[in-house]
């Protein structure tokens, strides 16, 4: 994406127990009161940053957790009445659910050793409560046939979607960050050992090592480390003398600082910018998300509905001053719409031991 860093560029239960008096000659007035109904909080209103950060204390004993934007409410998937009470009393909504994670995860594994299949991806819709499966227009004949028959095996755990799109790395030739017949969008600005870098996919990585602000121009930084395919990560080192404020390009003459990595959470509602089709809104809709490339499988990706390009690799998805994730692929363009697919910041930044900055 267009970086100022780069000169002259730029997603209740409400239990109550009815009791049913029996009326006797011998019962008294005082005996036939019922006791009052147990009160049920009311879930609190929360920011989608809120809700996130509610997320990442509800995770143990809850089946997956998704933010409602329209009320304003963090709504986590349990299968107990007991965590429904935990959940509860952290200010969350309670939703009894049929399928646990343990349950979902072992669709997820099934899924990944009989039928990882170019043009394929997978992840979880905590809202509801299953595995999204989606085949690209690629994928036919026989394994079409195989994909068919392994979702039909897992049941209600499992929903068969196709795209009219294919899944591809968003790699292009044009404008922001550029290599030798590559262009790509940076990421985010970090700083690692005390000296500047940045971020971007790993399969921009993969193709460049030496990277410019401009096409033919003299090199900004080069690659230190990527990831892909497995992971869809790289980190460039800093070698000219670049501005390069942790901010992320808006492209209408104003940026958006970054001061912090978090987690996505589904139905928060995000911005990915990049250099092809510069800013663009959409919404979280499953974590821990895999696509088969062509090139090779990515495993725990961010899925939304916001769209890309090529050229947009790399690129930031982020909500206000929180860095979420590196555009990495997806299916479909921004005339008529499609999903893309990020890398989470987060696993990056441990990976190299990097902050934001």
């Amino acid at each position: 994406m267009k970086h100022r860093r780069i000169p002259s560029r730029r997603a209740v239960l409400a239990g109550a127990g009815a009791l049913a008096l029996a009326a006797t000659a011998t019962v008294t007035l005082a005996n036939a009161h019922a006791a009052p109904a147990p009160t049920v909080p009311e879930p609190a209103k929360l920011t989608s940053a809120a809700a996130t950060a509610l997320a990442s204390q509800l995770k143990t004993g809850t089946a997956g957790a998704y933010y409602d934007a329209q009320a304003k409410k963090l709504v986590v998937n349990v299968v107990s009445e007991t965590a429904a009470k935990a959940v509860r009393a952290k200010g969350a909504e309670a939703r009894l659910v049929k399928h646990t994670l343990a349950q979902l995860d072992a669709a997820r594994q099934t899924l990944k050793s009989k039928a990882t299949i170019p043009g394929t991806s997978w992840g979880v819709d905590p809202v509801g409560n299953k595995i999204v499966v989606t085949a690209d227009r690629t994928v036919k004949g026989d394994r079409l046939d195989r994909l068919t028959q392994v979702t039909k095996g897992l049941g209600d755990r499992v929903e068969l979607r196709h795209t009219k799109g294919e899944f591809k790395p968003f790699i292009g030739g044009g404008d922001a960050i550029w290599g030798s017949g590559a262009r790509c969008s940076l990421g985010f600005n970090v700083v690692k050992d005390g000296n500047p870098y940045f971020l971007t996919a790993g399969h921009c990585g993969n193709a460049v090592k030496s990277w410019s602000d401009q096409q033919g121009g003299s090199e900004i930084a080069t690659t230190e480390d990527s990831k892909f395919p497995g992971d869809d990560y790289s980190i460039a080192k800093y070698t000219g003398d670049t501005a390069h404020p942790s901010e992320v390009d808006l492209y209408n003459g104003s940026t958006q600082k970054i001061t912090k990595a978090a987690e996505a959470t589904v139905g928060e509602k995000v911005q990915r910018s990049g250099s092809t089709t510069q800013v663009h809104d959409g919404t979280v809709k499953a974590l821990n998300a895999t696509v088969n490339y062509q090139e090779g499988t990515v495993e725990g990706l961010i899925q939304t509905d916001v769209c890309a390009e090529p050229g947009d690799s790399g690129g930031a998805l982020f909500d206000g001053e929180s860095a979420l994730g590196l555009t990495s692929g997806g299916s479909g363009d921004c005339s008529g719409g499609g999903e893309t697919y990020f890398q989470p910041v987060p696993e990056a930044l441990e990976a190299y031991g990097a902050q934001i900055g």
